[in-house]
């Protein structure tokens, strides 16, 4: 990408939830295909530290490009939002003014920044991608929706996380638009090949039953407990960090190991020693619009895949045999049972290879910032915000 290029493009702020080095997920597939050809800057919620004066702490993610702000505030803002909200714009403003950010589009994960960002910076365009229902999860804030009616009555486009998120939205705001999670499927293609097998799980017997992902109060401990004592042969794997619960309360069996947050990159290669791929989830409120990521990531690394009947793994994944559902423990079983048997086939994942084909993060990106290139076109045009509107056709998604 040439210099010119990248000057002749707006740049991204984007005001996110998560940390960029959390877990790889959707901010961090879309924030780093933007990188590549305009400036990109990802700006954390604060970290709170006694005795200091508020400061912003910037580095550049040399693999994607993107420049992530992590604001620090003094501990005794933590429980003022108020005045915390005060020094954040103060440190933002500062840190885009003195990265020479003009007219940028602003990007929002959390609506909770509304309150934050800087008066002083005029924008492009605004634009809230709505990837969960965060009013929905354990320790949001009681202004969150409000927050949120405000950020889409201001922004010019809006993007939703799944189908189920569009439908409880779209009547909100002329042009919202629904990504469902996309998929790598380079790197999840290499699980299918011969991988050394991670050695936190090299001496687990087989078969293995496999989950990965944030393991929060989105997840059915009851379900894994029950379903770990009905197949006690088996080895459950659970890899990723554990937040907003208590890791002392999570169920315990010789048969299930909590193996923490490993890398974006060494995926794979636990992948590919499981049996199965399993989705546990509570069915809650916190999981009501959820789309979970790992579904096509779990099918493009050639896994059978059972889920609870989460409303977005279940049309299309389910309806279309590509995920096998289940209510109960023993239901949970006997599919995995049946996965197991199923796999042998093969003919699952050449169906599953076929619809995976349209869903890559390089043609969501690639939707996305066409939306986002005629939004702010058409607003620089006329002053107003582009009409289009997004519709759900027969379980199909079809932009207007």
């Amino acid at each position: 990408m040439t210099t010119n290029l990248r000057s002749n493009l707006h740049d991204i702020v984007c005001f996110s939830h998560l940390r960029w080095h959390f877990v790889f997920q959707r901010p961090q597939h879309l924030m780093s295909r933007f990188a590549r050809e305009r400036r990109v800057f990802f700006i954390e919620e604060p970290v709170y530290e006694a005795d200091i004066d508020a400061y912003m702490a910037a580095s550049h993610c040399l693999k994607s490009g993107v420049c992530v702000g992590v604001p620090h505030l003094p501990e005794k803002l933590r429980t003022d939002a108020e005045k915390s909200n005060v020094f954040l714009s103060a440190l933002i403003e500062e840190f885009l003014q003195r990265n020479k950010v003009h007219l940028p589009v602003y990007w929002f994960y959390s609506p909770m920044w509304i309150e934050a960002v800087p008066s002083g910076i005029e924008t492009s365009g605004i634009l809230y991608d709505c990837m969960d229902e965060l009013s929905a999860f354990k320790g949001a804030s009681e202004r969150l929706p409000l927050n949120e009616q405000r950020l889409i009555g201001i922004a010019d486009l809006v993007f939703t996380g799944g189908v189920s998120l569009f439908e409880a939205k779209r009547a909100g705001h002329p042009s919202i638009h629904p990504f469902p999670s996309g998929v790598d499927l380079t790197h999840f293609l290499k699980a299918r090949s011969t991988q050394p097998d991670p050695e936190d799980q090299r001496a687990m017997a087989r078969p293995r039953i496999g989950y990965a992902g944030v393991i929060d109060e989105r997840i059915d401990y009851d379900l894994l407990r029950e379903i770990t004592a009905l197949r006690p042969e088996w080895q459950f794997v659970m890899l990723g960090p554990v937040v907003k619960v208590d890791p002392a309360g999570l169920p315990k069996a010789d048969n299930l190991h909590w193996l923490g947050l490993h890398a974006y990159e060494d995926l794979p290669a636990y992948f590919s020693h499981w049996n199965v791929a399993m989705m546990p989830f509570a069915m809650n409120e916190s999981t009501r619009y959820i789309s979970p990521t790992k579904t096509p990531e779990f099918l493009a690394a050639g896994l059978p895949v059972v889920s609870t009947p989460i409303r977005d793994v279940v049309r299309p994944y389910g309806d279309l045999g590509l995920a096998h559902i289940a209510s109960s423990a023993e239901e949970f079983v006997i599919r995995a049972e049946e996965a197991m048997a199923y796999h042998m086939g093969m003919k699952w994942r050449e169906r599953a290879d076929a619809f995976l084909q349209s869903m890559s993060w390089d043609s969501i990106w690639e939707s996305m910032n066409s939306l986002l290139t005629a939004t702010i076109a058409a607003k620089q045009l006329t002053g107003r915000k582009a009409p289009a509107r997004a519709t759900v056709t027969s379980g199909a998604v079809a932009r207007v």
